[in-house]
Parts: structure tokens; sequence; C-alpha cells
């Protein structure tokens, strides 16, 4: 079998996700890896054969996306390009993490596809989520990357086709430990605004992981780090708990490791938004804007014993494999009996009526 595995590279949380679930895919045929995006400091650890310019956003220095360079990286003219000239009829099963060129090249060919997402799980109605505040936001998240099926990642199984997090196995094998600092993951702000308000709280060690930066120093009780995957998880599993935006496998992977958990969405992002509604439903600390409160903000949740370590099962093997014989093999479809989340009551792809929502 022939698999095309296209992947959003905007971020950092497709990528590393796409490291756990590429070595199952590979199980079952030949995959092809397309990248598509801007702005991922992961390695995937696997050669990529299609790396695109695709369509994603700029993250700005003080909680937002940057518009300005948002606007300058946009290529109209190549996007369009791809999107016409992509072979995917070349492929037997194409499985998008919500990546927009190969899921606008099947649609417009009439070619299945299926969405292997955090963010497909927003299709169903049962999923946390806020008020569009400016009446579009929710729309663009449900068509970006339309797929023909969907199966979804959350942090609970708010519909029959969504599944806990993807944990992946370098931080299922980590050893937890509590050495009394916070690690920091907000890409959407520069550490030198951070900088000011940590050192106000003297009394805590801080580990900054930024995308603005090429050196790792110190500063009082900050230390500042280049984004490094092998570095950022030893010190989240050896830290108090973890700061970090509105994404979704970073606080996932706290909550596995039973971390403190803090998040601060980034401004008017409609999905990053809803996670933290959901992770505030489950009981954890969501701090709006970074303002003059967030000090005394931070101190709260620090002296909170609020931790919480929902159960993320590890059922990535049997989710792929159960993917593979449904979507890969058409009639030929056996569902996978000792796996109830996608079972035989599956057989069918949720949510056909879905289709309508897209462009």
């Amino acid at each position: 079998m022939k698999i095309l595995f296209a992947i959003q590279g905007t971020g950092n949380g497709h990528v590393s996700r796409a490291r756990e679930i590429l070595p199952h895919l590979k199980q079952h045929g030949k995959v092809d890896v397309l990248i598509s995006g801007i702005h991922t400091e992961v390695e995937l650890g696997h050669p990529v054969k299609f790396n695109l310019h695709g369509l994603g956003f700029v993250f700005g220095k003080k909680g937002g996306v940057d518009y300005l360079r948002t606007y300058q990286s946009l290529n109209t003219r190549r996007l369009l390009d791809d999107i016409r000239n992509f072979p995917v009829s070349s492929y037997d099963l194409i499985v998008n993490d919500f990546e927009p060129i190969t899921a606008w090249a099947c649609k417009l060919k009439g070619i299945k596809s299926v969405a292997l997402s955090h963010q497909s799980s927003f299709l169903s109605p049962n999923t946390p989520t806020v008020a569009d505040r400016w009446g579009w936001q929710s729309y663009i998240l449900r068509n970006y990357a339309p797929t023909s099926d969907q199966v979804g990642f959350h942090f609970k199984k708010y519909d029959n086709f969504i599944h806990t997090p993807v944990i992946r196995s370098e931080i299922r094998k980590l050893e937890p430990l509590n050495l009394g600092h916070i690690t920091v993951y907000l890409p959407a702000y520069n550490h030198q605004l951070l900088l000011k308000y940590f050192k106000k709280i003297p009394e805590v060690r801080w580990e900054v992981f930024s995308k603005h930066t090429k050196k790792p120093y110190q500063e009082a009780n900050v230390n500042i780090y280049p984004i490094q995957n092998e570095q950022y998880n030893l010190s989240m599993s050896r830290a108090q708990g973890l700061l970090t935006g509105g994404g979704f496998e970073g606080p996932a992977e706290a909550l596995f490791l039973g971390k403190k958990l803090a998040m601060i969405p980034m401004h008017n992002q409609f999905e990053q938004l809803c996670n933290a509604e959901a992770a505030r439903k489950m009981g954890v600390r969501v701090i709006d804007t970074i303002d003059q409160n967030f000090v005394s903000n931070l101190k709260a949740w620090l002296s909170s014993s609020m931790v919480l370590k929902p159960y993320f099962p590890d059922e990535t093997s049997k989710i792929i494999a159960d993917l593979v014989q449904r979507y890969g093999y058409g009639e030929d479809y056996k569902p996978i009996s000792d796996f109830s989340p996608l079972g035989a009551e599956l057989c069918h792809p949720p949510y056909p009526h879905l289709e309508h929502m897209f462009f």
C-alpha cells in the first residue's frame, strides 16, 4: 500500500505527534511524507519527500499572530498551483493532519482522504468551544483542510470518532520528578517580555524555551533556552509544572506526566481559545492575558494544590491499524475487535453529513 502522510508544519505540535504516528503507519505500507507550512523547530526524524510553503500563520511576540508577517509569507499563486498539481491520485491512502494542500487537492479531484488530527475533533457538536467573536474563525477551522473522513484527538472522548491524545513514546518512558522549577513554552511571546514578570517571583526557577533565541543564557532566576526537543522533554519531566499556550500536544503531555498546568491561549486564536476552554472545564488554570495582574495570577496558580492526571491510554497502534484497514482497504475493511473506540460500531465514517460545511 502506498500511503501519503500530509502534516501541517506551522507550530511544533503536529510534527511532534507525527513522530509517534509514523512508525505505526510504516508497518502498513510505503509512506511518503509531506509537510507544508512554516515555523516549526521539531525534527520529524523521517525523510520528507514533499516540503511545501503551504498556508499558515506566523507567531508574534506579544501573545498573538503577527498578521503583517503572515500576509507577507502568503503566496497564493504557489498555493493554488500546488493544490492543482499535487499527485494525490498516486496514493492508496491519504492521511491528513490539518494540511490544506492535499486536503483541497483531494476534494477538487474527488479522492477520499482521512483526517487524523486534533482539529477534526471540532467537527463534533459535543467538543467544547467558545463564542466566535469575529464570526469567521470557526468557519475557517472547519474548512481549512476538508477531508472525507475524520479521526480526532482531544483531552476527552467527546464523541465516538474522538480519542484521547497521542502521547509520544519518549514522554511515556520518562520518570517524572519534581525539582521545583517551572517549564515555560509560550511561542507567541518574546522571552524578554516574560523575563520582567518571572524575576518578580525570585523564589521560583523558570526554564523558558523560546523561539526567539539561538543561545542559552541565564538572567537572575530565569534560564532561557532555544527550542530543542530532548532538552524540553527533560525540563518538563523534572518540573513542578508547565506554563504554556493554548495548544494541544504540550498541555496533554504535561497532564499525562501529572504536572501542574497553566495555559495562556493566543489572543483571538479560536482553536487555542477552545482548547483552553476544554482544559478549564477539566480544572486547568487558564490565564487569559499577560497584564498587570499576571504576577498575582502566577502566584495563585503556584500556590494551588490542583494537579490533574487524566488517563491517556496508549492506543496509537490500534488507531492506526484500524484507520488503515477501514480507509485503505475499503470494502475489505474488518474492524479490530479488541478495540472498542474504533470497533464494529464505527464501520461507517462519522458525521458524513458534514460535507456540506466545506467549500
